[in-house]
């Protein structure tokens, strides 16, 4: 696992946008997992002016986002397919056939969720997912208790998730209680996980999830299994972990080595 403290919310969606840059460049055809959320918001916004000012071309990847709410429509300004469109999709050149987003308004809903497990095995699996942590340590919706073999599935969100998503909505009651989420299996599946987290708030779950047990209590905790994971963090996000100083030393090499090897 790759740790990467930077000073602020800024200089982290300046790295994670550069990393995301440079993937699709190697492979213009990327398969890209996306998350919602006011974390990735800025990531997108870099991205946008790398399509814009750089010509960053978006013609061949191919996204699939991570969750839905369950009850809402695509075009519900509080959907996350909305969220997407609207801050990110419609400002470059991506195909909207390319873009995939669970459906919550569907009647047969566990169908819906095979169906996307199966559309992501026949591009061949997702290269790169971007995720963010909830303040409980959940990924995607993939809340505490979480199995490590999940699947794209329905699941019901804990009071935390809903209390801290209604800041998005008129009030705690809009908030769905239920949503189409990636399992941890899926995630898992990846070839490379990014994992943004910033702000004090989460920097118990970072804690924990980097340096604590691997728990279904803790579900990004899994991470710790995966082959290829790269965590950028805000200093407050950092400030629980207890080898934050190895981290900045070992990233000051990582970068050096980079450097010597092109």
């Amino acid at each position: 696992m790759r740790v990467i403290i930077v000073p602020d919310y800024d200089a982290l969606t300046e790295e994670a946008a550069r990393i995301i840059k440079k993937e699709i460049e190697i492979k213009p055809d990327l398969v890209l997992g996306l998350a919602t959320g006011t974390t990735p918001l800025g990531v997108y916004r870099k991205l946008i002016q790398f399509h814009q000012e750089e010509s960053l071309d978006f013609s061949k990847v191919r996204t699939f986002n991570l969750d839905e709410y369950v009850g809402l429509s695509p075009k519900h300004p509080m959907s996350y397919n909305y969220f997407m469109w609207n801050n990110f999709f419609r400002y470059i050149n991506i195909r909207e056939e390319n873009v995939y987003i669970p459906r919550g308004d569907i009647k047969d809903l566990q169908a819906h969720c095979r169906w996307y497990e199966q559309k992501i095995k026949q591009v061949g699996g997702i290269d790169l997912q971007l995720l963010g942590i909830g303040r409980d340590g959940h990924i995607g919706f993939n809340e505490p208790g979480s199995s490590f073999g999940s699947r794209t599935r329905i699941k019901t969100l804990t009071p935390e998730t809903i209390e801290d998503n209604s800041r998005f909505f008129k009030n705690k009651e809009e908030v769905p209680k239920y949503a189409i989420t990636m399992g941890i299996r899926t995630i898992y599946e990846a070839k490379h996980c990014l994992l943004l987290a910033s702000g004090k708030t989460k920097a118990r779950a970072i804690r924990e999830c980097i340096e604590g047990p691997v728990s279904a209590f803790v579900p990004a905790s899994f991470l710790q299994f995966h082959p290829q994971v790269t965590v950028i963090l805000d200093e407050q996000a950092a400030s629980e972990l207890q080898r934050k100083d190895y981290y900045k030393h070992s990233e000051k090499f990582q970068r050096q080595l980079e450097e010597d090897l092109k």
